[in-house]
């Protein structure tokens, strides 16, 4: 096949005369000549191949979004309500349909007498009346209301308290930060004295003087979290912004006539937001932690409304004869935490450019 023609011998380049047919691709499609191991991807779907391949993250992630799934709907599905009393119904151990007849969850529990007497089976369902037909999945506790309900309602507060605190702790800290860093000088002199006088406060301080003139409640919790929680994640902002405010692309805008807001939250912001989501799921579990350790020592969600930590509380108290009232929040509270942090380690190595394999 004759694709071009020599006029001489000696193949001189300058005699070559090219056709229009010598370049063209062998094949139907020029993307069939593309190379899929070098050819750039966005950034978004990188990080999420990363985060796939991490099992112990992925797990988390499943496991994080069913227990917020039945903190929705599991308030829902038991027939009762949180703060629904029978006080008949007290001290009920957990009765599962189905699992009954295999002697699993049937409503037995074992009881001790003090001082180490001899133990003794018993089943409420069976000796109370109209409880024939009764069923508690996690059981009841001391004022005959469902645990089952108490515990996913619980969750739902407590989800609801850490998340929310910790996304206006995101939004004032990581403003703080940036603004610090950005001017820094006797600007970032000034405010990191403040920050360093908010930090040296107590949480637990805080919480007390804030139940003192608001009402206890929702409110006053993430209010109490939100006020010192910001200080973590402004430190990472300022750290942060004082390595790129010098890079070629701020001092690029900064030469076009960028203002300093525009490059803050438009330049410097999108390159840090790794960072910032991977340090507020950190943030989640200690909140959740917080919240229940203030509803355990008594300064949480008032009753009859219940977040994990005053459940956890509550079943405390009759742990050594009703054991299974404090299991349900506490697992869930645990498992929590851990997926959050399993989430949040997970996500720190797919956001991260220097964890990517190669």
């Amino acid at each position: 096949m004759n694709k071009y023609q020599i006029a001489s011998d000696n193949f001189d380049m300058d005699s070559i005369e090219f056709l229009p047919n010598d370049f063209e691709f062998i094949g139907n499609k020029p993307e069939e000549h593309i190379d899929s191991n070098f050819a750039s991807q966005d950034y978004w779907k990188d990080v999420f191949i990363r985060f796939k391949k991490n099992k112990g993250a992925v797990i988390g992630f499943i496991l994080l979004v069913f227990i917020t799934i039945m903190a929705i709907i599991g308030p829902m599905v038991s027939g009762y309500t949180f703060d629904q009393q029978k006080i008949e119904f007290q001290d009920f151990a957990p009765r599962v349909p189905g699992l009954e007849k295999i002697g699993i969850f049937d409503g037995s529990e074992t009881m001790r007498s003090p001082g180490g007497g001899a133990s003794r089976v018993i089943n409420k369902y069976k000796t109370t009346e109209g409880a024939a037909d009764v069923y508690y999945w996690f059981g009841t506790d001391n004022l005959g209301r469902d645990i089952w309900t108490r515990t996913w309602m619980g969750t739902r507060i407590s989800l609801i308290i850490a998340v929310s605190a910790v996304l206006i702790d995101m939004a004032i800290g990581m403003s703080y930060g940036l603004i610090a860093g950005y001017f820094g000088g006797w600007v970032d002199n000034i405010m990191q004295r403040v920050l360093e006088v908010v930090n040296s406060i107590p949480t637990l301080v805080i919480v007390t003087l804030l139940m003192l003139v608001f009402k206890p409640g929702l409110f006053t919790i993430i209010l109490a979290l939100m006020v010192s929680g910001w200080v973590g994640m402004s430190r990472i902002a300022r750290a942060q912004m004082l390595k790129l405010k010098e890079q070629e692309f701020v001092l690029a805008s900064r030469t076009f006539g960028a203002g300093s807001w525009h490059i803050i939250f438009s330049e410097v912001l999108p390159n840090i937001i790794g960072q910032i989501i991977t340090n507020t799921m950190f943030s989640i579990p200690n909140a959740i932690f917080t919240e229940a350790f203030l509803s355990f020592v008594g300064l949480g969600i008032p009753a009859p409304q219940a977040s994990l930590g005053s459940l956890i509380s509550s079943g405390y108290n009759s742990f050594t004869t009703h054991p299974y009232q404090i299991l349900p929040p506490l697992i869930v509270l645990a498992l929590l935490m851990l997926c959050c942090n399993m989430v949040a380690d997970g996500l720190r190595d797919a956001l991260d450019p220097k964890m990517a394999q190669m």
